[in-house]
């Protein structure tokens, strides 16, 4: 890549291809790479118009007739979890997360592959092998963390370490909040409600490090796999006009938020 496409980012455009959540439509995508000293600023910028990454990509939806992919992020601050979230914190009190370094382990590629094997094994990423796995982590030239949550031990509350992982989150921490890049758990830990799980505490560790928001992608109204993100309010949604915010009773639209 020369040195004037790292300073001033190139964007490509994707032949169509089947829609991985609405039936019968299709999909095309607008992408850039992220690389370089200024990667980091990029995503900040491109993340705010919507974009999402992935490794040394950042893409966003650019489909022909159809507006469906929403990005989210949820309003930490004034976050208030219903009672079902409530349980599922219960739930999983028993549950540390540790945040570390982008930094693959053979286990983490041991949950990601029965996950995919279980949840996702006709998708697009159901052939992955563990080395693609390693670039997926490590293929990033933005501030990347990965959460690991183990199950409490005896000696958690001493050294704050965990035993027996159950899930993991690839998480970028941007300016402005953390945006969850892609999470996974263990299939057969699935009655804890793990997905959810992950993203309330992220909640939790936006604010605690002072930030503001949490990214989590696109929300497809109509589709099983993406719809639970509208659950998480108060949030703002990305509109033509700009970030709008949707209130706790999930219908109230408000002015666009800067």
């Amino acid at each position: 890549m020369t040195q004037h496409s790292r300073d001033t980012p190139q964007f490509y455009l994707t032949a169509p291809s089947p829609c991985p959540y609405l039936p019968g439509r299709h999909e095309r995508k607008v992408f850039t790479h992220l690389v370089g000293e200024k990667a980091g600023d990029l995503n900040d910028l491109l993340t705010h118009g919507g974009f999402r990454r992935s490794q040394s990509i950042a893409y966003r939806p650019a489909c022909d007739q159809c507006r469906a992919c929403v990005s989210v992020r949820v309003v930490a601050n004034e976050f208030r979890p219903s009672r079902n979230f409530r349980k599922i914190m219960a739930r999983n009190a028993d549950i540390v997360g540790e945040q570390r370094s982008a930094v693959p382990t053979s286990e983490q590629y041991s949950i990601f592959r029965a996950y995919l094997d279980q949840r996702h094994r006709h998708g697009g990423m159901a052939d992955m092998t563990v080395l693609d796995y390693a670039m997926m982590v490590e293929d990033s030239h933005v501030e990347t963390r990965i959460i690991e949550y183990r199950r409490r031990g005896v000696d958690t509350a001493i050294n704050g370490r965990g035993n027996d992982l159950v899930a993991v989150a690839l998480t970028d921490v941007l300016s402005d909040g953390l945006s969850m890049v892609y999470s996974f758990f263990e299939p057969s830990e699935e009655n804890r409600s793990l997905g959810t799980f992950m993203i309330l505490d992220h909640i939790n560790r936006a604010r605690r490090q002072g930030l503001p928001y949490v990214y989590l992608g696109y929300w497809i109204e109509g589709s099983k796999k993406m719809d639970y993100k509208g659950r998480f309010l108060p949030q703002q949604r990305l509109a033509p006009a700009g970030w709008m915010r949707i209130e706790a009773s999930g219908e109230t639209l408000t002015e666009p938020q800067d």
